[in-house]
């Protein structure tokens, strides 16, 4: 997956998004420093940080990736122009929320509040059609060997995947219908959003929450090459990852546990449980997940015997 610094290519909205959301987070930072007002329990400007940087992490990845299509170059190329632009409205509200300190998710509390969030609804609705028409293309695009196409495609639909489960945070939460204050969908599950979390993340320590998941499975698209990038540098040192057949295996074992651990958290959080404080069901799903993961990388990996002729009688 190596590629010369000359010869990157890049698609060229998505990489200037990139850098925007850079500049973004320096002056979040900035925010965090000399604003100390604060929303459900955290800075306001925590929020359009963790987007700013989560944006230039996804702007980056299907910048360099849309630019090694070869085929459908032009449908790749508006899907993606289409990304930056809805990622940009996005990140646009968040910002101009944050900064008048109110919130921007599930707000329907004014007239104007809720055209925000139904342009933000459109928006990312509208993201994930166009990523997941782009993720059908890298079906369509070799990709150098078999372990190489599996780790993209693999990881490109766990992230449509984990960016559809934002979704399950959008309906009513609770007694929201019945208690009705300006608030529809929540982050978290079982609890009020804007109660004790993890720093910097927010993720609730005393309920479900629903960004966990959703997070992790946005990240697969990164996760997942990166795995593959550092089993091809292992290679050098491990004859046995230089055959193309045992880096597929353990590229398939990856994503399959990957996804385990993605639905494990999902059941989680739906089920109200906080990541910090997991029942026995869930500790005995990750460990046998994790048992199942070790076998197979030992399996996939282990010499396989040569077959030998039986001698022929004479």
């Amino acid at each position: 997956m190596t590629t010369h610094l000359g010869t990157i290519r890049w698609h060229r909205p998505l990489l200037v998004l990139a850098v925007a959301m850079v500049l973004l987070a320096l002056f979040c930072l900035g925010g965090m420093l000399f604003d100390s007002r604060q929303l459900l329990g955290v800075g306001v400007w925590d929020k359009p940080l963790k987007f700013a940087i989560s944006t230039a992490i996804y702007a980056v990845t299907w910048s360099w990736l849309l630019a090694q299509l070869q085929q459908f170059g032009r449908l790749a190329w508006w899907a993606g122009t289409s990304s930056a632009a809805l990622l940009a409205i996005e990140l646009i509200i968040i910002v101009g929320t944050a900064a008048a300190g109110v919130t921007s998710h599930f707000n329907v509390s004014t007239p104007f509040a809720t055209i925000l969030w139904a342009i933000m609804a459109f928006s990312i609705t509208a993201l994930w059609i166009a990523t997941l028409i782009v993720s059908i293309l890298l079906f369509r695009n070799p990709f150098g060997d078999r372990a190489r196409g599996l780790a993209i495609r693999s990881g490109a639909i766990l992230a449509l995947v984990g960016m559809g489960l934002a979704f399950l945070m959008t309906g009513p939460q609770g007694n929201q219908i019945s208690n009705y204050r300006g608030v529809v969908g929540a982050h978290s599950v079982g609890v009020a959003d804007g109660g004790p979390g993890l720093p910097l993340l927010g993720w609730s320590t005393v309920g479900g929450d629903l960004r966990i998941p959703h997070f992790i499975g946005m990240h697969a698209l990164q996760f997942i090459p990166l795995t593959l990038i550092v089993i091809e540098l292992l290679s050098r040192r491990i004859a046995a990852l230089r055959e193309v057949t045992v880096r597929f295996r353990l590229v398939l074992i990856v994503a399959a546990t990957y996804a385990a651990v993605l639905a494990l958290l999902t059941w989680q959080s739906l089920r109200g449980q906080s990541i910090v404080n997991p029942d026995a069901a869930t500790l005995a799903f990750a460990v046998a997940i994790a048992a199942a993961a070790l076998v197979a990388v030992i399996v996939a990996v282990r010499p396989r015997r040569a077959v030998t002729a039986a001698p022929v009688a004479a």
